[in-house]
């Protein structure tokens, strides 16, 4: 294999595929973010405000995130906890938004660009692009990494390993087994 299929396979199919999930993502959350910030919710409360506005949008953009991500993107990789790969990919996706916050704050409340332009720069250009790095790194390599596994996929697979050292082998595979274990299992 080239050094360029190795990487493709490796890396860049997984970026093309994460970048399309995160542009619907990316899409679902500025759609909310905007419609939250405009009163579309009603006016004068905590989700009409960027902060607000923003955990709400990133909240739902999760889960629709989580969704492609672990169906397309990564579904090589998904455990069978998904309560698990959900809870750890919730976390994650919670950093990113720590990022993309911490972006805002400082844009809105320190510097003073308190515009929804400049909410949205710093935002959903400047945060969401920080975030996407850090979550990219943290899906790919923590919680969809090839070395995870959980804990009903490792008892699947004791339970596996059990079977194949105790119970004779289908007769359809055509493989026999040895004369003392045939004995062993009766």
């Amino acid at each position: 294999m080239t050094v360029a299929a190795d990487l493709w396979t490796r890396v860049l199919s997984y970026g093309v595929k994460f970048g399309v999930v995160g542009l619907i993502g990316f899409v679902v959350d500025v759609g909310v973010f905007n419609l939250l910030r405009v009163g579309v919710a009603g006016e004068d409360h905590f989700w009409q405000s960027p902060i607000g506005a923003k955990i709400a949008s990133v909240s739902i953009a999760i889960i629709v995130n989580w969704i492609g991500n672990r169906y397309w993107t990564f579904r090589n990789h998904r455990r069978k906890n998904f309560i698990l790969e959900f809870l750890e990919y919730v976390a994650v996706s919670l950093g990113g938004m720590l990022i993309g916050l911490a972006c805002l704050y400082i844009s809105h409340y320190v510097l003073g660009f308190d515009s929804l332009l400049a909410d949205n720069i710093s935002s959903n250009v400047i945060g969401l692009g920080l975030g996407t790095v850090f979550r990219f790194a943290f899906y790919r390599f923590w919680v969809y990494g090839h070395h995870r596994a959980d804990g009903r996929t490792v008892l699947a697979e004791a339970v596996d390993a059990q079977r194949a050292l105790y119970e004779e082998p289908d007769s359809a595979n055509g493989v026999e087994a040895p004369s003392e274990s045939r004995g062993a299992s009766k």
